[in-house]
């Protein structure tokens, strides 16, 4: 009787509190199970602030699981540009395919079925089953980590598997098996707006009273997590092949970062090389097939960072006058055609930037 009281203290608390403060966001009013899913991929490592933009550009363009079942990858990847981790896009898109193709268009309705989903881990089939179909299990993500880990004192490393399985046992001893979706949402509503990373707004908590954190006054110092390694360092040095009209692009069609997207053809290195070390390299001969080149003109450094890489990119201008200088891989497209292809954030910015584009009649 007073699990259940203090698990009813908890939900009653954080769900009176999110109903007044929460933030209008287009799924909530109506949570359809298409579009909660939607917001659930677009927002992981996205604020809302970015990706309530490409959320309605989705349903605008998408505004069914069939439409989007039925969509181009590299519209899709267009759509997408600029928000990063597109392997999510990609899985969208299958996930939308295998739905339609195994579920009769109908997003499965309980979690085990909703894994089964490309591209849907714990967290958005938790969110998706509790917020749409009203199952009771905890959705946990990096706020609700935050949350739980504070009210109860918890001091194993949220990203370690010890850490997960004790936040995931309190998450879900306390959610209201009546309301489960609100009270998700407001979980993950109190770790955006009051429970912040680093000062916390602990005086407007509904849960301060009983919050562990705050009466040890350890919310400088939970959760705790393991150090990752260091980022990946990635000397990358594209090859800028045009005329007035014309431009060469690659595909990237290995199982990488940016896959299905286009970008220059290039060479990339362990470590920073020298134009004279990048002209004698094998690489150089393999790119150009021993072809004598002319550059125009070599870009300063452009240093574009991603979760666990960094990128150290070259942008190497070469005239584009003859078949020859059309490296293995590669496709020559017209300027205003490659406009409308699907391109990683650190290129796009490179061509818009530089006018890398502007073509002649």
């Amino acid at each position: 009787m007073k699990k259940k009281a203090n698990t009813l203290l908890f939900s009653n608390k954080i769900q009176a509190w999110y109903i007044n403060n929460k933030r209008d966001l287009p799924w909530r009013d109506n949570p359809v199970p298409y579009k909660i899913w939607l917001s659930e991929v677009i927002l992981q490592q996205t604020r809302i602030s970015q990706g309530l933009s490409y959320y309605h550009r989705f349903v605008d363009k998408y505004p069914t699981i069939n439409s989007l079942a039925n969509a181009n990858e590299e519209e899709v990847l267009k759509l997408w540009q600029g928000l990063g981790y597109y392997s999510r896009a990609r899985n969208m898109l299958e996930g939308a395919k295998q739905i339609i193709d195994k579920y009769d268009g109908k997003i499965p309705d309980n979690f085990n079925d909703l894994l089964k989903i490309k591209g849907i881990g714990e967290y958005t089939a938790a969110a998706i089953a509790s917020i749409a179909y009203n199952v009771p299990i905890a959705a946990i993500d990096g706020n609700v980590n935050r949350v739980i880990t504070r009210y109860f004192g918890i001091s194993e490393a949220t990203n370690s598997s010890k850490g997960q399985k004790i936040i995931k046992e309190k998450a879900n001893n306390i959610i209201n098996p009546n309301t489960p979706g609100t009270h998700n949402q407001a979980v993950m509503e109190l770790g955006a707006l009051i429970c912040k990373p680093r000062n916390p707004d602990c005086q407007h908590c509904p849960l301060q009273t009983e919050c562990f954190a705050f009466n040890k006054e350890l919310t400088g110092s939970l959760p705790n997590k393991i150090r990752k390694n260091n980022k990946k360092e990635r000397f990358i040095y594209y090859f800028v092949i045009s005329n007035k009209q014309y431009i060469v692009l690659s595909k990237r069609t290995n199982n990488d970062i940016w896959k299905n997207m286009y970008d220059f053809p290039h060479i990339e290195n362990q470590e920073h090389l020298t134009t004279e070390e990048l002209a004698e390299s094998k690489m150089w001969n393999a790119l150009f097939r021993g072809e004598k080149i002319n550059i125009e003109k070599i870009s300063a450094e452009h240093i574009h960072v991603l979760s666990h890489q960094r990128i150290h990119a070259f942008f190497i201008h070469i005239s584009y006058d003859k078949q020859k200088l059309l490296p293995p891989g590669s496709s020559l497209f017209k300027k205003k055609d490659a406009a409308n292809l699907p391109t990683p954030k650190l290129i796009e910015n490179y061509i818009y930037t530089n006018n890398v584009l502007t073509f002649e009649l």
